[in-house]
């Protein structure tokens, strides 16, 4: 800064006399659930804007599809602790617009299994590799020994079973988008 320069109030450096000597247990979790906060944002925001033929709640149903190669739609609710009514009506916008298809369950011809349909596995597949390049992007200067670390501590935390079953981040969305 030059003389005569105004310091802007929202880029002021924290002073070492004003960090705490050593953060608390309490202090970090404040921090992690601010960021998980901020990412979840971000995460919704930027959904819209890379792939607007696709959004974060479609991206989630098709991926879980794709990974247990076919569910039935009592088991996405299940899954991510949604009413049954407010699955049906995200499949069906996705049967409408040709990314999923109903099958018969072969075991159970009573039951029909949703997947993917060849529409679906294309879209999915551009908008993954979409969100995979902006990780990348975002992630680019960090050391392969922060990226080992905090992917491992990803797996952890989302690994944790005192919740009910299911991607946090995709039932918190879905639930945000239909009630």
């Amino acid at each position: 800064m030059t003389a005569g320069e105004v310091p802007d109030p929202d880029e002021r450096t924290v002073t070492p006399a004003e960090r705490p000597a050593e953060p608390s247990a309490e202090a970090a979790v404040e921090t992690i659930q601010r960021e998980m906060t901020a990412f979840a944002r971000r995460a919704r925001a930027s959904a819209g804007r890379m792939h607007p033929e696709l959004s974060l709640v479609s991206y989630t149903l098709l991926g879980h599809l794709e990974e247990r190669d076919g569910r039935r739609a009592t088991d996405l609710a299940a899954h991510y602790a949604l009413d049954k009514s407010t699955v049906s009506r995200q499949v069906a916008a996705l049967e409408r617009a040709g990314l999923i298809e109903r099958r018969v369950d072969p075991d159970d011809h009573r039951v029909q299994v949703l997947h993917l349909s060849e529409a679906g596995r294309r879209i999915l597949g551009r908008v993954t590799e979409s969100r995979r390049t902006a990780v990348q992007e975002r992630l680019a200067d960090w050391s392969e020994e922060d990226l080992v670390r905090f992917a491992a501590y990803l797996e952890r935390y989302n690994a944790w079973q005192g919740a009910a079953p299911g991607d946090d981040e995709a039932r918190a969305a879905l639930r945000d988008t239909y009630g």
